[in-house]
């Protein structure tokens, strides 16, 4: 399938795919969209504690650097897990230019690290930051009790409503620990549905720009 690399609406590049029309990130601006949906809605949340991440959809690796840069700034030590079906090359993902947009140059290795670090192993990106990726299809997931947060940054429901499904956000609310939070870009009804079926106490909140609306679920005990 044809990928091509565009620049979105605040400058960041992100990857398209022309033949679905979907792209990894919002065209509206890649990065505003990373920080609004998982670091302001999502990591803020936790701020001076350990946090374990699960992100659904490590794709070009810019929420995993978001949150590696976001943390450092308050010493918080986290425990990051990227699962990713079809992973991105190497070469590809170094072609994007979140290092020079978010004028994170002394960084710039710490993202070549990310794409670099092995797959299926735990590798400490830094003293306070640890990376776990794994190639595996969302459906394969079988954590328990294992994460305080989740990134869903699947592809859209118009290309994949199989990744939005309730079998998938039931796998979502075990893998979380009890108050865990997940959080994602897309507010349909039937995602909405099928987390609140799940067991989720699901929020609206007002979405990334161009988008009006996004979801925040938390884990809650009864």
């Amino acid at each position: 399938m044809k990928r091509e690399i565009i620049t979105t609406n605040d400058g960041s590049t992100t990857i398209h795919l022309p033949e679905l029309n979907e792209s990894y990130h919002s065209k509206h601006g890649a990065i505003q969209e990373a920080y609004h949906v998982f670091i302001k809605n999502g990591l803020s949340l936790f701020e001076g504690k350990s946090v374990s991440v699960l992100e659904i959809g490590f794709g070009t690796g810019l929420n995993s650097f978001i949150t590696y840069l976001e943390a450092k700034k308050t010493n918080q030590n986290i425990d990051y897990v990227g699962v990713e079906a079809y992973p991105v090359a190497i070469e590809e993902a170094l072609e994007m230019n979140y290092v020079k947009e978010l004028n994170a140059n002394q960084e710039a290795t710490i993202f070549k690290n990310m794409h670099e670090a092995v797959w299926e192993e735990k590798v400490a990106i830094s003293d306070d930051f640890s990376l776990t990726k794994r190639q595996q299809l969302f459906q394969d997931i079988q954590d328990e009790d294992a994460f305080n947060l989740i990134y869903f940054d699947a592809f859209g429901f118009r290309v994949q409503p199989e990744l939005w499904s309730l079998e998938i956000f039931q796998k979502m609310y075990n893998a979380l620990k009890i108050n865990g939070v997940i959080v994602t870009y897309a507010c349909r009804s039937s995602i909405k549905n099928a987390m609140i079926e799940c067991g989720f106490k699901v929020e609206k909140l007002p979405g990334a720009p161009g988008k009006r609306e996004m979801l925040r679920a938390k884990k809650i005990n009864f």
